[in-house]
């Protein structure tokens, strides 16, 4: 016989009702939610490592040529900034890179500038090192420089100022790994180890949907079960999407910018270009769900009613974003996400004809909008998106619902977005 190999207090909780079986009851549910934590703490930190592990091996491969090059081809018997330079670039922003390198190398330039001027009229030592520093940075200021040169210029200055008097010829060498390092920080991302840009839009488009969706759903289960905590678990959620949203944005850019640099890339811009076009109804269908699920808050408070379709019409729109996402990732024509949005409309409509409250039209109206919004995501113009809405939802030519219960309040809310 299989021994019950439960904590003690467990097994005492089968034999009798009592205190100590609802602590044990209590404790048993707190680890089952602990276990699920970790489980998506780990899931989530191995994501980030499979997001950045093509990073990780452009900044390694970079680093190793930099330093290679600069050394043996070039004679810098320490050839620290060119790896450095090389990294920075690919530490900066995605979609920022070409640009980094420029910034390094303009910073280096006025760094070297001031520094090497400054050091010829007034020598080295504390307060000519502040006076320097302090005139690269204005300098840089008064250029119009961004945050990036400035910083640059003002390093470039202290390492001048503080290595001339044991290093011979620091200027030259500085600039030539400043080029050098940004340059072949280039040349891995472009030529030697590109990355896949719909890959990398893919995993970076990945949270942001799967959090909408998931909140859509849990907005859902709320409504229908009338749970406001639930439904205001999933508006704290969704309002906490800036990072998300900033990871896609960035990967969209970072995958614009590879696919101009790399010769090997270049067949992908039409399909980027059908990405970049969604990255801002995306960002709308954050934020319209955000008041769809804000008013299912204050439709379950003023205990409005709710018409059974209604939550299915929310749990539709859900499904269409997971469907959006998945049809993305297999670069297939979403086809099945649109008439899901469709379907999410058309349930609406009948949620309408039912009969809402006031909240609840609102939530109704924020259905049709983000339907909008994800059908403008799927590649369809926003005039053929909200005629086609309209359509699910039952409107005849004047926006009116062929069929609506008196009881009903009109939407208070722009149908569509």
């Amino acid at each position: 016989m299989a021994r019950d190999r439960r904590l003690p207090f467990l097994r005492r909780g089968d034999q009798h009702d009592g205190p100590g079986d609802r602590d044990g009851q209590r404790i048993a549910s707190a680890m089952e939610e602990l276990r699920h934590r970790s489980k998506a703490t780990l899931h989530d930190r191995l994501h980030r490592v499979r997001t950045a592990f093509g990073l990780a091996v452009q900044a390694g491969l970079a680093a190793g040529l930099a330093y290679l090059i600069s050394h043996r081809l070039l004679k810098n018997p320490q050839p620290v900034f060119a790896p450095i330079s090389a990294v920075g670039t690919l530490a900066a922003s995605v979609g920022q890179r070409f640009r980094r390198t420029v910034e390094l190398i303009v910073g280096v330039a006025v760094g070297v500038l001031v520094g090497d001027a400054l050091i010829y009229f007034v020598g080295t030592g504390a307060w000519q090192l502040a006076l320097v520093v302090t005139s690269a940075i204005l300098l840089s200021i008064f250029a119009g420089a961004s945050v990036a040169i400035v910083i640059q210029a003002a390093a470039t200055a202290v390492l001048i100022v503080t290595l001339s008097p044991s290093t011979e010829n620091l200027e030259f060498p500085r600039f030539i790994d400043a080029f050098l390092g940004g340059g072949i920080a280039l040349l891995v991302t472009a030529v030697l180890l590109p990355l896949n840009p719909l890959r990398v839009i893919n995993r970076a488009a990945r949270p942001a949907l799967d959090l909408l969706a998931d909140q859509l759903d849990a907005c859902a289960g709320a409504v229908r079960d009338r749970d406001r905590e639930a439904a205001q678990r999933a508006l704290f959620r969704l309002r906490e999407n800036k990072e998300e949203l900033a990871a896609l944005s960035e990967a969209i850019e970072g995958a614009k910018e590879t696919s101009t640099l790399s010769p090997a890339r270049w067949h992908r811009r039409g399909e980027l270009t059908h990405y970049a076009e969604a990255a801002e109804p995306i960002d709308r269908a954050m934020r319209n769900s955000g008041t769809l699920i804000r008013r299912a808050v204050t439709m379950i408070e003023d205990a409005e009613p709710v018409p059974e379709p209604m939550p299915d019409a929310i749990g539709h729109l859900a499904e269409s974003v997971r469907l959006l996402r998945q049809e993305f990732a297999a670069g297939q024509e979403p086809q099945e996400a649109r008439e899901r949005s469709l379907r999410a409309v058309s349930e609406a409509g009948r949620a309408y004809a039912e009969g809402v409250g006031f909240s609840g039209s609102v939530v109704i109206a924020q259905v049709r909008t983000t339907a909008s919004d994800l059908m403008v995501a799927s590649g369809i113009e926003q005039e053929e998106a909200n005629r086609l809405v309209r359509q699910a939802f039952g409107e005849n030519r004047q926006g009116e619902p062929a069929a609506r219960n008196p009881a009903a309040h009109p939407p208070t809310a722009p149908p569509v977005g």
